[in-house]
């Protein structure tokens, strides 16, 4: 039986659909992750949710405790993860609004502690992240946003920048020239955290605004960004419930 774990980002601190249990702070030998658990049922199905930016959405990209996160969530049993996250788009298909099922991802953060395997080893520790993102998680996001006539772009590479400012148009040319399509912080290293304790891992990225430079030279609207988180996440709500019976199932 399988504990599915949502991580929501921003424009999703809680999941409206949520029959709610209990709440259950976990201690970690990392600290304290970035909230209680909110354990509860959608859809009759099992479910741990956590704000990765607090629930009141109060701690910044390159501050959130992400191996206290991880951590926390195996503790409590999960071992499948659904990491929502608001992105800008770069590339032409990675409009405002769009659904992005990433399947790579480009590390451009520093200064973050990135791994559980750094001290008190017995051997020095390497894992395969050559494909980041599960395959069979992100098969089973598709499939559910095409029954529901959800567009949803297939593949895409993540840009992890560090944050919190947003980047300039000439960073946005150079993660282009690099292959990345889609940018956000919150990526890395939590992808890379999750493959380390062997969770299922999958993102569900919703683009809120074209990245810098790509919006015909007009500058980031916040405004804009709040409409699309409000309209998109909507969709991506609609989407995880139609989802987590198929990978219950799996």
């Amino acid at each position: 039986m399988s504990l599915i774990a949502i991580i929501g980002g921003t424009g999703l601190t809680q999941l409206v659909n949520l029959e709610i249990t209990h709440k259950e702070m976990v201690n970690t030998p990392y600290g304290a992750p970035s909230g209680p658990l909110t354990f509860g049922k959608i859809c009759g199905l099992d479910v741990v949710f956590l704000a990765r930016h607090g629930y009141r959405h109060t701690i910044p990209p390159h501050m959130v405790n992400y191996r206290a996160n991880l951590w926390a969530l195996k503790e409590a049993g999960a071992n499948k993860i659904i990491a929502v996250a608001a992105v800008g788009g770069i590339t032409p298909e990675m409009k405002p609004e769009a659904i992005v099922i990433p399947d790579q991802i480009i590390d451009y953060t520093h200064s973050r502690a990135q791994t559980f395997f750094e001290s008190d080893l017995s051997f020095v520790t390497h894992i395969d992240f050559s494909y980041p993102y599960n395959d069979e998680l992100r098969q089973i996001l598709l499939k559910s946003a095409d029954q529901l006539d959800i567009a949803a772009v297939d593949g895409g590479v993540y840009a992890a920048t560090q944050g919190p400012r947003l980047e300039t148009s000439a960073e946005i040319n150079k993660l282009e020239r690099d292959g990345c399509d889609i940018v956000g912080m919150t990526g890395m290293p939590e992808a890379a955290l999750a493959r380390e304790l062997e969770l299922d891992y999958a993102a569900c990225a919703l683009v809120v605004n074209w990245a810098a430079g790509r919006n015909n030279g007009h500058e980031i609207s916040l405004t804009e960004m709040e409409k699309c988180l409000e309209a998109g996440m909507a969709r991506v709500r609609h989407l995880l419930e139609l989802a987590l019976p198929m990978i219950c199932n799996q």
